[in-house]
């Protein structure tokens, strides 16, 4: 019983739902200028957490196919048979279902349809159109998982706010570096599967280029929301730092002919996500409104 448990709950992909529910809490706090109303954060909490494993699920029902394929997925529950199609799919559905009544009626309809269009984006467009089509598809696809900080500040304000839209941008500015420093580490994985991403489409130093461009662009971005009375200096301050880190790591990254420092830039790519969360909260709740 213990290992069904455990099949189900890895079929929702915890890792990403802890990354999704940082971002969520972090825009919670910033529209709070402080700890929001405890019901409302666990509520919405629980909504996203059960929305991000109803996408999860549909994301290994549909690649099934190609994660019996590949090294970094080959031991999951469904290329394995220990999940069946059909029951990872009612599983899914029950998770979504739920997800959408709690945030609906406990929540707002706001922050409700906010998650579902997440969902929908993420299973729809990314997974079942551009992953396979397209070494974009990891581009166009971040504006998924940009989505939680949205729920999180509709949640508290029932409305889309300035910190909220800069959180997301920064997100999907960040999506890219992130996993392709990801995907110079399992190029070869990606090959078997015949699926385009940018490594094993257009070649490592392309790749590498890549991962420069956009953190430059997401390191200006992230420096814009001051000059633009989105956040405040300390944020400001905090994210040159960061920004300048992440840099660096990018750079040693192209330089470095095997793939050390994409793994380092991939894990700093973590870091770096949460502490812009964290500064961004403190930067909001220090900053005069």
């Amino acid at each position: 019983m213990l290992a069904v448990a455990r099949d189900y709950f890895a079929l929702a992909k915890p890792r990403i739902i802890v990354l999704l529910l940082i971002t969520t809490a972090a825009a919670m706090i910033m529209a709070a200028r402080g700890l929001p109303p405890l019901g409302i954060t666990f509520w919405t909490l629980l909504g996203g957490a059960l929305a991000a494993g109803s996408a999860g699920a549909l994301n290994c029902v549909y690649d099934s196919d190609i994660d019996g394929l590949m090294r970094r997925t080959m031991d999951r529950p469904i290329p394995q048979g220990r999940v069946g199609i059909r029951d990872a799919v009612i599983y899914a559905v029950v998770l979504g279902t739920a997800s959408f009544a709690i945030l609906f009626f406990l929540v707002n309809p706001l922050a409700a349809w906010l998650s579902l269009a997440g969902n929908i984006y993420y299973v729809v467009i990314y997974t079942m159109w551009l992953k396979r089509i397209t070494p974009l598809n990891i581009v166009i696809g971040g504006a998924a998982g940009s989505v939680p900080p949205l729920v999180g500040w509709a949640a508290v304000t029932h409305q889309i706010g300035g910190p909220a839209l800069g959180l997301f941008a920064l997100i999907f500015l960040w999506t890219p570096p992130h996993f392709w420093s990801l995907a110079l580490m399992t190029e070869l994985d990606y090959h078997k599967a015949k699926i385009p991403m940018m490594p094993n489409v257009s070649g490592d130093e392309r790749t590498k280029r890549e991962i420069i461009y956009y953190t430059i662009l997401l390191v200006v971005a992230s420096l814009a929301l001051y000059p633009l009375h989105v956040m405040g200096p300390v944020y400001t301050a905090a994210a040159a730092v960061l920004g300048g880190i992440f840099l660096y790591d990018t750079v040693r990254t192209w330089k470095d002919p095997g793939t050390t420092w994409a793994r380092h830039t991939f894990k700093f790519s973590l870091l770096y996500l949460a502490l812009m969360c964290a500064v961004m909260v403190l930067d909001r709740i220090i900053t005069p409104s």
